[in-house]
Order: structure tokens, then C-alpha cells, then sequence
């Protein structure tokens, strides 16, 4: 939307909702309809719920726009009649020649045509695609490259041919005629893609094939839809039984009013004779418009202020994840970010987590932490060699007593060491600054790094930079013949070198699965233990490289002899990434990993990440397997393969999917979501390939990691590290689910104390419409003396304490599944509050039948009567949310009381003044008369507490005879806590000083000179003498 339709928008998705929907009809009619209420009473709280919510939902999507504006318009250099002039990028065409320099984003899908290396090659950073933040190399159209400078960029006549914009990531078709003479195809070798960034080149020239929504990142989001909560849902169910009810009850009061009036003398008695236009009315237009008037009458039933207060609690409570230190990152600075606050207690209901592998569970940082050359094993800290021998090393056999012994064959050590200096294409790099955090610095100093296509070059260079620095022996030198790259097919790469000497080598690396096979001699046994050891007992590991070192005479075409060495590193995990998973598992959650690396990869990451344990029973589901199966079973479709596919993943623990494209991505969660449970999905990932899954799924979640911000614009909610995920489900998402179930039953609770006393009034006025509350109690019950304790209570509640809530996990269960909000929970709430009705009622009926409340003898009045009832009533809702209220401030208290107090005090203004600007004084003097009498106050009392009596035994009952866990820790959180603490520091004081005090409590053993321990050893006997007099723990 723009500027100008934001309104009509805006209202439309606001009116889409039940409540605001019919009290806009309730005031339509209150206007054209003589009603027995004031149109302020239902207009006033609607205009002023839409103006709140419209406020809220405006700031919040001007934030994202000006996110969208940042992104959308940044300046890219277009080259024009041979200059470079400046663009937004939103304005760039199909065929613009686009100039990049180094550490630019992509602004749309280019073909490169040219580059500032002599190759024509270009180093790009795909992360916000792919999530790999590896350096990939893309070539130059082979016409074109040579072409540098302006003039000649502009001087190309050429005609691209594409394909059709297509999702695929990673395929793309297209052919280019230069000045129709020469067809070339160019492949996705030749395409940069939108989101990436240009690296260790200093510029390139590259025309523009795809813009805008046709580039391929733009074809793999989600379209984003409209968010809304499991509690929001049940909230409308709500809504809608309560307007049956009030239909209900409009019907029979107009039933009953007529049947009332079937006796002519109650029809029209002398004090209220019809005109003569009502006599003619047809007596269904009469009923018609009474049946309104009591649909106006108890309109009140359903609470519309409860939306004002919702989205309050959920803007105001939103803060509260942005506030807290725990989720603060010291190294990037950042704070969690609350983009999407509608969503706030759908944290707590979370049952399937998809997220990101690359950047999100891991750091991208990938470490050499062993070698094995020749069967034997290299410690990793013994990298360093000393004079006498090249390396220290551990037997295969003896790896587990980590037995170091020294080399015997230098040559080979010698030769894998070349290997891994040699065979690789990593490059050097000086300082570079990548989303704020600079490379390249040590000790403040500028300093060189490696870049690599792939993180495990740089990791087994680094590791052997360690072990060059250290040696004295003079610069080796080696001459590159060629490079043999590495591709998906082939899984390993070749380098051929010629020395010094003469001799050529061939140095060859790539997976263990393809560098194995073609072992001719060497000890491959050892080495192929050693790699299965690796990827079974060292859970850390998610790339396992194997090389291979030949001894070769290229130009003859033959092999001389064939060594098999191995390496290994690991990438790191993000800190508390595996405590993190294994919580969430405890909390009852399904963690399922969506990732485009290859399957080795993340699974050992899942290993790392307890994700995957040592029993855990691992079901492989590939393309090859599917075809098997399809050729013995020719009759299953792709929707009963989906089905089973679904029906096997719901019952694993856990789920890996690979080689998965953005869309792919989205296309999981969505499966999940439309499965007959509907569960609540979470999707967290740091890059612009998970930016449609964290669209899809029902609470979306960015990381502020190194991938860009693509994910952190789109998601409802952003986190500095992955560990920040436990605090904001497990404790935020606990207690906002608690905090905004209370608020919604509470809501509707008080409303049915509030109206159904109106209800029962009718049966004794003759069913006249008669309203039982002055017009200032109607309008200013749900705005002003009942809101603000709940709105406090929904925002400060704290049912256990938080750090209760981490320790525990399994807490979050007791909240699954939308729990508080099912029908059993909705039912008691209304009874108990159709109950309180009664009591009031009738208790305040009873009290006042032919009995003298003043001191002159004389009666009260019925606006009296309805004062009494709606005194007992503010305070019996009050004091109902006092005795829910666990956590206890001085907010709460000014609050809770203050209300009270300004209830009083408006009530006293109220009917102590004769206001000029009515045009009725019904309530002169009417609350002062009611306190001055004793009986009224005994009333107030003995109702508030037969109104309150029975949830209170109920409370007992159940917590003494079926307690929750929940309800148990409530009990003594503190006293079992802190017992446990003092015992455990008594007891270690008493192994390390046993004096006198320690041998009360523990068997004596041989006594240790501590007089220092002595002091603190007294207090803690004392303290425990305490603690044992007060509870009979010890």
C-alpha cells in the first residue's frame, strides 16, 4: 500500500475482525434507532481501539519501509554513452551494463562481461543465496573480456537470449550473439546473481538479464501474508459463542417482552401511554427494532476493549525482548529486535523449529584439527615440529591413549605437507570489512589472510602456516602447470606442479569416497579407520577431505607410486548452539535442519549439534532410492509420496534435508503446516535463502549473522546468535502465552460479571430496556476502572521464576497446544463469571427487599440498586485478578489499588456535583447515600466474598489433590532451591575443614589446619540449623 490507501487498508483488515465488525453495526444502530443507551457508550471505545491499533500497525510498517527503501534505493553505477552515472536500483532495465566494485551486492542478475584480472575471472560471496560464505569464481563472457574501460564496455552490439525467469539458484540458460556473427552459450558459471557480493576483484562490467521480481532471489521468497496467532483465533471462536449468547438472550427478552405485554394493562399503563404512530407500527417492525434495542442493551458481552488492550500488551510488551541483556551481543553490538509484535505469544507455542545450517547453527568457521600420513595419526598441537623431526605423531591403534611418538618417514611427511601448501586455490587477502566486523586485523596491525572457495582450503592452509613459520629450512619453489577444478561430479580437485629439481607432481584432494577408490598402494586401510573414526567418534567434524599425493611422469601418462593421506577439520559451532538444540528438544519441539549444503556436511554438523545422537537410528531418503522404488511400484503418485514422506517425518525426533533451494525451503514448512495437527512452526535462519521459509512458517526468525540483513528485514522477530533462541521461547514465549491467556479469559470473565446482572434486571422491569448502570458506568467500565490492572498484570506476571524456566525445559510442555485457551478452561471462566452475576444480583435483590437502608427511613432507588451492583462488581473482578496475581511490584500494587481508589473517586465526583452539560441528574447524591449506610457496606463485603469463595476452594482442591508441575514449583520454588545450595556448600566446606561445626552434619575424617574456612563453615551451620528448623528437608 501507499501513503493514501494505507486508511482504507488499514480499516478493512481491521473491520475483518468479529468484534470491531459488530460494534461498528452496534453503533449504526444506536444512531438510527432510539436505543435505551448512548451511542458514545459503544462509539467511543471502537473509535478508540481502530486509532490505537491503526497507530501501532502504521509505526511498525514504516520501520519496514524505510528497511525496504534502504535496500531498493541504493545508488549502482549504469554505464551510458560510454560514462558511469548513478541509479537507484529500482531503476535498472534489462540491459543495462552495471558497473561493480569490490565489496558491492549484486542489485540484480548480471552476465559478467569483463573484469579487472587478466583472466577475466571475478570472486563472488554467495551467502545470502546458498548460505555458503566461501569465495566461488565466475568467468567471463570470452568476447568480452578484454573489454575494460567505458568506452569499449558501451561499444558492445550484442543480443542476450534467456530463459524464462525460473526459481532455480543454481542452472540458468542463455546464449549470446556477438554482432550476429558469434552464438555462445553461457552457463551459471557466467551468472552473478542478485544478493551477492563481488570480493577480491577490483571491479567488474556486467549487463542486467533479470530485475526487479523476475531476478531468481526475488522468485524463491514467499509471498508474504498475514500473520496471525493460535490465541488470535481462539479469541474470534470466543467471540463468536458470546454472540450467540447475546443473541440468545436479545431474543428472549423480546419474546418475553411481548408475552409481558399481552395484558392490556401492562401493555401501555397510564405513566407511559404509546403515541399514535407506535399504536399503527406494525407489530413485526416493533419487534424487530426491540429485539436491537436489546441487542444495544447487552452489547457489552463482547469486549471490544480487550483488542485495544491486546495489541497494547503486545506493542508495550515487545520491549521486553528488546530490553534484555541476556540477549545482547557484546562482539556485534546488537540487541534482539522485535519487527512483528502480533506474534509475541506464538513463541510459546512453538512444536516444529526449521532452521538454517551455514551461519546459523555454525560460525562458517572451518579448523584443522588432525592429519593421518602413512597410518598415523598427527596431533593437532604438535604442528609445530621441532629440529630433530618433522612432526609428532600417534599410532592409529593407540589414538585413544594419545601415545606421541616420532616420524620415521620424513619423505612422505614431507611430501603430504607439499600437498597441502600446493594443492589448493587459495588466495591472500588484506584487511576487509564485511558487515561491519573487519578481517584481517591482529593486534590492531593490518594484516594478511586466505579467501578460498571453500572454507576446508583455508583451514588446511592455516594449519599449515603454522608449521612453515616454524621451520628453517630454505623457500621451496614450484611452478604451476594447471589446476584441475572441483565440481560436484567429480568431488575432488588436482593441482600439477614442476619443481626445481624437475620432478612433476600431481597432487590430488577431494572426499574420502572419491579419492579412496583410485588408491593404487599404501597403507589405505589405516587411513580409511581413521576417517570412519572420525566421522563417528569426533561428532565436531562436518567436512571430512581425504588426499591423495602422486608421484607422477605427466608426460608419459603413467603413475609411479601412490600414497593415501588424510586431514580433517570441522566447522565450529555457534556457542550454546548444541545446549540450545537439546533444550529445545526437552521443551518438546521437533527441530528439523533445512539446508543447500551436501548431506556429509550436515549431518555431522547434526551430530555436533546433539541434533543426531550415537544410537539414534538415521533413515536416508535420496533421489536414487525414490527411482528404485518407483520402478517396483509403478502405481504410487507424487501426492502419496508426499503423504508418506510426511507421515515418515513426523515420527523421527529430528530431520535433515539437503541440497535444498529457498523455495524447497518454504515448501517443508508449508507440508508441516497443512498436516492434520496444524502445528505452530518456527523457521530461524541469517541469509536471503531462508527469507521464504521465515515467511511461511507461522513465527519467523533472523539471525544478525554474516550473511547480510536480508533475513533480519523479513523475520517477525531477530536475535544476535542462535543461543538467544532458548531465552525467547522458553522464558519470553512462556510468559507472554501465560500473560495474554489470562488477559483474554479475564476479559470475558468480567464481562459476563458486567452484563448478565443487566440481563436479570429485565425480569423485574417489566422487559422495558430499562438499563440497570448509569450511561458513565457503561462506557467507563472497560476503559478505565477494570483495564490498566490486567494491561500491568500481562505485562508483569511472572508465574515462575525465569531462571526456574530455563533450568527446566519440560515447563514449556505445560503450555503446549494452546492449553490455557481450550474450550474446558473457556466454559469455567464463564460459569464462574455467570455465577459471580447471580451472586450479585440477586445477593443485592435479597438484601434490599423491604429493608431500610438510611438512618430517615427511606428506600433506595433503582439507580441505587444498580450503584450497589456495580460497586461489588469492579471490586469482586479486582480482587479475582489479586488472587491470580503471582508476581508482585509496586507497579502492580499502584495499579491495582489506584483503580479502585479511582473508581471511588469518580464516583463521589460523579453524583456530588450537578453537571450543567446534562440534561438528567439521576445519580446526585446516589453513591454518597449508599455508604452512608452500614448495611450497604456489610452487603459489599459478604458478596465480594461469596463471590470469590468457590474459585478459591477450587484453587485448594486441585493443587492439593492434582497439582501441576507448574503448580508445584509455585509452591517452594525458593526454599528447595536455596536448601540445596547451602547443602552443597556446607558439605564441601566440611571436606576441606572438618571442624567442629562440619562433624555435625558429616562423618568426621582426618582434620586439615583451615582456620580461614572457619568463619564461613560457622555460617553456614547456622544458616542450615535455620533452614532445618524451618522445613523438614534435612
Amino acid at each position: 500500500y501507499t501513503f493514501w490507501n494505507f486508511i482504507p487498508k488499514n480499516m478493512f483488515e481491521q473491520f475483518r475482525r468479529v468484534a470491531n465488525f459488530y460494534f461498528l453495526i452496534i453503533f449504526l444502530v444506536q444512531l438510527i434507532i432510539d436505543t435505551p443507551t448512548s451511542p458514545v457508550t459503544s462509539g467511543l471505545p471502537l473509535f478508540f481501539v481502530i486509532i490505537v491499533t491503526a497507530i501501532k500497525q502504521g509505526y511498525e510498517d514504516w520501520l519496514r519501509h524505510k528497511a525496504d527503501k534502504a535496500v531498493n534505493q541504493c545508488p549502482v553505477s549504469v554505464i551510458q554513452r560510454g560514462k558511469k552515472i548513478k541509479k537507484e536500483s529500482f531503476r535498472i532495465t534489462v540491459g543495462d551494463v552495471v558497473f561493480v566494485k569490490e565489496d558491492e551486492t549484486f542489485a540484480c542478475d548480471l552476465i559478467l562481461l569483463s573484469s579487472s584480472r587478466d583472466d577475466g575471472t571475478c570472486f563472488v560471496t554467495t551467502a545470502s543465496l546458498d548460505g555458503e560464505s566461501s569465495h566461488k569464481t565466475y568467468y567471463a563472457v570470452q568476447d568480452t573480456k578484454a573489454f575494460r574501460t567505458e568506452e569499449e564496455v558501451d561499444s558492445i552490439h550484442a543480443t542476450i537470449e534467456c530463459e524464462q525467469p525460473q526459481p532455480d539458484l543454481y542452472n540458468c540458460l542463455a546464449f549470446e550473439n556477438i554482432r550476429l556473427v558469434r552464438y555462445r552459450p553461457l552457463g551459471s558459471e557466467n551468472v552473478l546473481l542478485r544478493g551477492a557480493t563481488l570480493k577480491n576483484t577490483e571491479f567488474i562490467y556486467a549487463v542486467a538479464i533479470y530485475t526487479g521480481m523476475e531476478t531468481k532471489m526475488a522468485l524463491n521468497y514467499q509471498s508474504k501474508s498475514q500473520k496471525r496467532s493460535a490465541v488470535e483465533k481462539s479469541m474470534n471462536s470466543y467471540l463468536v459463542v458470546y454472540l450467540c449468547i447475546l443473541i440468545s438472550k436479545a431474543l428472549i427478552n423480546t419474546v418475553l417482552k411481548y408475552i409481558w405485554q399481552a395484558d392490556p394493562n401492562k401493555d401501555e399503563p397510564w405513566y407511559n401511554e404509546r403515541t399514535e404512530a407506535q399504536r399503527q407500527r406494525h407489530i413485526l417492525i416493533r419487534a424487530f427494532t426491540d429485539f436491537l434495542a436489546f441487542m444495544v442493551l447487552f452489547n457489552y458481552i463482547i469486549p471490544v476493549s480487550m483488542y485495544v488492550t491486546v495489541e497494547m500488551q503486545k506493542f508495550l510488551g515487545s520491549y521486553f525482548i528488546m530490553w534484555d541483556d541476556d540477549m545482547y551481543d557484546e562482539e556485534l553490538g546488537e540487541r534482539a529486535v522485535v519487527n512483528t509484535s502480533d506474534l509475541n505469544e506464538e513463541l510459546g507455542q512453538v512444536e516444529y523449529v526449521f532452521t538454517d545450517k551455514t551461519g546459523t547453527l555454525t560460525e562458517n568457521n572451518m579448523e584443522f584439527i588432525e592429519c593421518c600420513v602413512d597410518g598415523h595419526v598427527y596431533v593437532p598441537d604438535a604442528i609445530s615440529p621441532p629440529s630433530d623431526s618433522v612432526c609428532s605423531r600417534v599410532s592409529v591403534h593407540e589414538a585413544n591413549e594419545c601415545t606421541v611418538f616420532l616420524a620415521t618417514t620424513q619423505e612422505r611427511e614431507e611430501l603430504f605437507f607439499r600437498a597441502l601448501c600446493l594443492c589448493h586455490t587459495v588466495q591472500v587477502k588484506e584487511e576487509e570489512t564485511v558487515d561491519g566486523i573487519k578481517h584481517g586485523i591482529h593486534q590492531g596491525k593490518s594484516a594478511s589472510f586466505y579467501i578460498s572457495s571453500s572454507p576446508d582450503e583455508v583451514a588446511l592452509v592455516e594449519g599449515m602456516k603454522k608449521w612453515i613459520l616454524n621451520r628453517e629450512d630454505e623457500i621451496e619453489r614450484f611452478e604451476l602447470l594447471e589446476v584441475l577444478s572441483f565440481d560436484s561430479v567429480r568431488r575432488r580437485m588436482s593441482v600439477i606442479v614442476r619443481a626445481t629439481s624437475g620432478d612433476i607432481f600431481l597432487f590430488c584432494k577431494g572426499a574420502d569416497s572419491s579419492i579412496l577408490p583410485r588408491v593404487i598402494s599404501g597403507k589405505v586401510d589405516e587411513v580409511k579407520a581413521r576417517v570412519e573414526h572420525n566421522a563417528v567418534v569426533r561428532a565436531p567434524p562436518a567436512h571430512t577431505p581425504s588426499l591423495t599425493c602422486a608421484d607422477a611422469q605427466v608426460g608419459q601418462n603413467s603413475v609411479a607410486s601412490l600414497y593415501p593421506f588424510s586431514s580433517f577439520g570441522f566447522f565450529r559451532l555457534q556457542e550454546k548452539a548444541a545446549d540450545t538444540i537439546e533444550s529445545l528438544h526437552k521443551a518438546g519441539m521437533k527441530v528439523w535442519v533445512l539446508t543447500g549444503d551436501k548431506m556429509e556436511t550436515a549431518a555431522a554438523t547434526c551430530y555436533a549439534s546433539r541434533l543426531f545422537r550415537r544410537n539414534t537410528q538415521i533413515l536416508e531418503l535420496t533421489t536414487k532410492r525414490v527411482e528404485e522404488q518407483n520402478l517396483h511400484d509403478e502405481d504410487l503418485n507424487s501426492g502419496s509420496y508426499k503423504e508418506i514422506f510426511l507421515e515418515i517425518c513426523r515420527n523421527c525426533s529430528a530431520v535433515l534435508c539437503c541440497r535444498m533451494a529457498p523455495l524447497q525451503k518454504a515448501q517443508i514448512v508449508k507440508m508441516i503446516k497443512a498436516s492434520k495437527e496444524h502445528p505452530i512452526t518456527l523457521a530461524i535462519g541469517d541469509g536471503a535463502n531462508d527469507v521464504s521459509m521465515i515467511l511461511e512458517a507461522h513465527v519467523g526468525i533472523g539471525i544478525m549473522g554474516k550473511e547480510g540483513r536480508q533475513a533480519v528485514r523479513n523475520s517477525d522477530y531477530a536475535i544476535p546468535k542462535f543461543k538467544h533462541l532458548k531465552k525467547m521461547l522458553l522464558v519470553h514465549g512462556h510468559y507472554y502465552y501465560i500473560r495474554i491467556s489470562e488477559l483474554v479469559q479475564y476479559f470475558f470473565y468480567k464481562n459476563v460479571c458486567f452484563i448478565f446482572p443487566q440481563f436479570l434486571y429485565q425480569f423485574f422491569c417489566g422487559f422495558s430496556q430499562q438499563p440497570l448502570y448509569d450511561t458513565a458506568y457503561l462506557t467507563l467500565y472497560n476503559i478505565s476502572f477494570t483495564s490498566l490492572p490486567i494491561l500491568v498484570y500481562s505485562l508483569m506476571e511472572q508465574h515462575i521464576n525465569m531462571d526456574i524456566l530455563k533450568k527446566d525445559p519440560s515447563l514449556y510442555k505445560d503450555v503446549a497446544k494452546n492449553s490455557l485457551l481450550r474450550w474446558p478452561t473457556f466454559i469455567y471462566w464463564t460459569v464462574l463469571g455467570v455465577y459471580n452475576a447471580i451472586v450479585m444480583f440477586f445477593g443485592t435483590y435479597f438484601l434490599f427487599d423491604n429493608t431500610t437502608f438510611t438512618s430517615n427511613g427511606q428506600m433506595f432507588g433503582n439507580w441505587t440498586f444498580g450503584t450497589l451492583v456495580f460497586t461489588v462488581l469492579v471490586f469482586t473482578v479486582t480482587f479475582k485478578l489479586v488472587l491470580d496475581t503471582h508476581y508482585w511490584t509496586w507497579i502492580n500494587h499502584f495499579v491495582i489499588w489506584g483503580s479502585l481508589v479511582f473508581f471511588v473517586l469518580f464516583s463521589l465526583l460523579w453524583g456530588g456535583i450537578i453537571w450543567p452539560f446534562l440534561n438528567y441528574q439521576r445519580m446526585y447524591y446516589v453513591f454518597m447515600q449508599m455508604l452512608s449506610s452500614g448495611p450497604a457496606w456489610l452487603s459489599i463485603i459478604l458478596l465480594i466474598t461469596a463471590s470469590l469463595l468457590p474459585d478459591v476452594v477450587k484453587k485448594v482442591i486441585w493443587r492439593a489433590l492434582w497439582p501441576t508441575i507448574t503448580e508445584r514449583i509455585q509452591v517452594s520454588p525458593f526454599s528447595m532451591e536455596k536448601l540445596c545450595q547451602w547443602r552443597r556448600l556446607m558439605f564441601t566446606c566440611a571436606d576441606v575443614c572438618c571442624g567442629s561445626a562440619g562433624e555435625r552434619w558429616v562423618v568426621p575424617r582426618p582434620r586439615v589446619p583451615s582456620r580461614e574456612w572457619l568463619p564461613l563453615l560457622r555460617l553456614c551451620a547456622v544458616l542450615l540449623s535455620s533452614q532445618k528448623r524451618e522445613s523438614g528437608y534435612l
